[in-house]
């Protein structure tokens, strides 16, 4: 589970400092004096092939912003962690080299840890951080609390539904794959995993879960074994020699079959266990942080038909991570409402407009098959998204009290 944060309002007031590095052992390359972010709550952080170097490592508690800049050669993410350093507090992903990307998260006080993950692989470029108390804060208005507090209670429910149902499906979908009742199982592969592509960022947040669950095969380390969904879809849509790296596909035994179903039931029941624990909270940021990351899963990593590489399934994943991001973006209106009407109704139209597009690809219950569609109408679909991602990414900045009207 993420780890809970308190709510803070207040901009945080500390001074600059020199850059300091982090790497893979936890130990920093330089030390600072203070520590100090700058007096707008901005940390600029420097990533590369071989580096992880922030602006600071001490903040107050309250509002943060990392200001990414990726000056390697490979794509990179960074991440906020838990003290335990499994646990995902917020993310940036898939951030290009020269291309710089924010973050924007409320910290309580604490320990916690930030990471740097050049090539998208492994643990990543680590080192420690610190949240002081922050004796400034300014106190959020009963009615602001209460908004946050209205937005995380029914996100949060929202979670616990689309595990609960991701559950059952699974467990369904699992029985027949094992029995081998293949077209069964291909009928209810989309179907059970929307579920999951809805709450992606949870699911994400909770250490090895997520690769254990959806990996895809090429992001798969090497010594890694490969687990989930992902590969029971290969074994499902067997794909020829050409498309199997010129190599002939080889079934997976019927033992194969449970062993690797017998684990996604596990493995989503570890899931399911996680967000029905009494210590999984949330915050309002990480919510609207939630609703940019779906957004992302889909330009960076799913528009190009690689995340359903088999099956082609890949509308019904686009439609999850839509929906997600439309719960989240309602359970925070209230909100922007208050904050940020225009942007809330920007939102809301880039919304609708994603929706007829998926429509138009709708086949009763399911969707068109991704390989179906033209260049062009995955233009037409990767346009939008990426239009509706800019007001977005936007949010976090007004729920923590950082938006303009």
């Amino acid at each position: 589970m993420r780890k809970t944060l308190a709510s803070a309002g207040a901009l945080l007031s500390v001074g600059a400092l020199a850059l300091t590095g982090c790497t893979p052992n936890n130990q920093n390359v330089a030390s600072s004096a203070s520590g100090a972010a700058s007096s707008d709550g901005v940390i600029n952080v420097s990533a590369s092939d071989d580096a992880c170097k922030l602006s600071a490592t001490t903040v107050k508690a309250g509002k943060v912003t990392f200001k990414v800049k990726n000056e390697g050669t490979k794509v990179n993410e960074f991440y906020v962690l838990g003290s335990d350093g499994l646990r995902i507090v917020s993310e940036v992903e898939n951030i290009g080299p020269n291309l710089s990307r924010d973050l924007t998260v409320e910290l309580a006080e604490g320990s916690y840890k930030t990471a740097c993950k050049p090539g998208m692989v492994g643990d990543g470029i680590r080192g420690d951080f610190t949240v002081t108390k922050n004796e400034n804060a300014a106190t959020i208005s009963a009615d602001e609390q209460a908004l946050r507090d209205t937005a995380v209670t029914q996100y949060t429910a929202y979670v616990k539904d689309q595990v609960e149902a991701l559950k059952t499906k699974t467990e369904q979908f699992a029985e027949l794959y094992t029995a081998g009742k293949v077209e069964e199982a291909k009928a209810l592969y989309s179907s059970a995993r929307l579920h999951y592509e809805r709450i992606e960022p949870v699911a994400e947040s909770f250490g090895d879960l997520d690769p254990a669950l959806d990996a895809r095969e090429a992001d798969v380390e090497e010594g890694k074994e490969w687990t989930g969904w992902h590969k029971i879809e290969k074994d499902l849509w067997q794909p020829t020699a050409e498309k199997n790296g010129g190599k002939e596909y080889t079934p997976l035994t019927a033992q194969e079959r449970a062993e690797l179903a017998k684990k996604l039931v596990e493995d989503t029941q570890k899931l399911y266990d996680e967000v029905h624990s009494s210590e999984f909270k949330l915050e309002a940021f990480q919510i609207s942080n939630g609703a940019k990351e779906l957004l992302d899963e889909v330009v960076n990593t799913k528009i190009s038909g690689e995340e359903e590489i088999w099956s082609h399934t890949d509308l019904s994943d686009f439609q999850g991570n839509i929906d997600g991001a439309r719960v989240a973006y309602e359970d925070v209106l209230p909100i922007l409402k208050q904050k940020d009407p225009k942007l809330a109704e920007d939102i809301a139209k880039k919304l609708d407009v994603v929706q007829k597009l998926l429509d138009k690809y709708k086949k009763g219950d399911s969707f068109a098959a991704y390989d179906e569609l033209t260049k062009e109408q995955v233009r037409e679909l990767s346009d939008a998204v990426e239009a509706l991602s800019e007001p977005v990414s936007k949010m976090t900045e007004v729920v923590t009290g950082a938006g303009t009207k």
